[in-house]
């Protein structure tokens, strides 16, 4: 099971990171941000008090890729950067990240892209959009040798910040994805009962996350993983703390670790980028 021993993680390793000489575009150097932040224990007020918050069904879309190891830095920065400007000329796109991965032991795994539509139809056009067609075939699949797509419906917060993700505490952190397969004999309790104890645990530590979805993957192409969590947390340091955590250990040997097959856990970062169209 590649998920270092079932997400018992280690410290992640930071790896090489790629920059921009100028002109505001996309940048990213996987790099480690120190925060002083505190572990909160989860409580029943907690999860209580975020049963009572409004919330909003969004589609979310997750892309790892596999580059190809003579990747040079200039066009991996290119990739990253076609990539995250994207949002600038399609419509749907109400959120984006994208890095390099920064624990390269997960089954090559490389780099990761996140996008959040506010609806099913927006992704669909996307996928279908000739822009977004352009930028796939000359500048991402010719750098790499395999990606894999999730999507998935998940809900956040009723609120335009949350939504959108737009604010001063969603410009820096890292961003965490989790992707696993549960079993064929895993019940649909088993699975609820997993994807809802993760959720639970992410509320109740606002102190290290910003923000965290999840959903079942429904992308027809792509049954790799059935289903996908991602999470921002507020610092390198934040994600350390939590998945090295008693809380987070013990719910993933008593909700996951009996119930799926595979499992992979891969993290970036999120640096502030500037708005120039490539």
């Amino acid at each position: 099971m590649m998920i270092h021993q079932a997400l018992a993680l280690p410290r992640p390793i930071p790896t090489r990171g790629f920059g921009s000489n100028g002109g505001g575009v996309f940048v990213h150097q996987c790099r480690t941000k120190n925060a002083r932040v505190a572990l909160c224990a989860s409580s029943d007020d907690q999860i209580a008090s975020s049963k009572s918050i409004k919330t909003r069904k969004v589609v979310e879309h997750v892309c790892l890729l596999k580059a190809k190891e003579d990747l040079s830095e200039e066009q991996e920065k290119d990739m990253l950067d076609y990539l995250y400007t994207t949002q600038y000329q399609m419509r749907g796109i109400v959120a984006i990240s994208v890095g390099c991965i920064g624990d390269r032991s997960n089954e090559d795994y490389t780099h990761a892209l996140f996008m959040r539509f506010q609806k099913k139809e927006d992704l669909d056009k996307f996928y279908e959009n000739p822009l977004f067609l352009k930028v796939l075939n000359e500048r991402v699949t010719p750098f790499c040798h395999g990606l894999t797509n999730l999507d998935y419906e998940s809900e956040v917060e009723d609120d335009i910040l949350a939504i959108f993700r737009k604010g001063e505490e969603y410009n820096y952190g890292e961003e965490f994805v989790l992707v696993v397969t549960f079993a064929k004999n895993a019940s649909n309790k088993n699975i609820k009962d997993a994807m809802d104890t993760f959720a639970q645990l992410a509320l109740s530590v606002p102190s290290l996350i910003v923000q965290s979805s999840q959903g079942s993957n429904f992308n027809d192409s792509s049954k790799e993983f059935t289903h996908a969590a991602v999470v921002r947390f507020r610092s390198f340091d934040a994600m350390e703390m939590f998945i090295e955590g008693r809380e987070y250990k013990d719910m993933w040997r008593s909700q996951f670790e009996p119930f799926i097959e595979k499992a992979v856990a891969l993290h970036f970062s999120v640096d502030p980028v500037g708005t120039d169209v490539m």
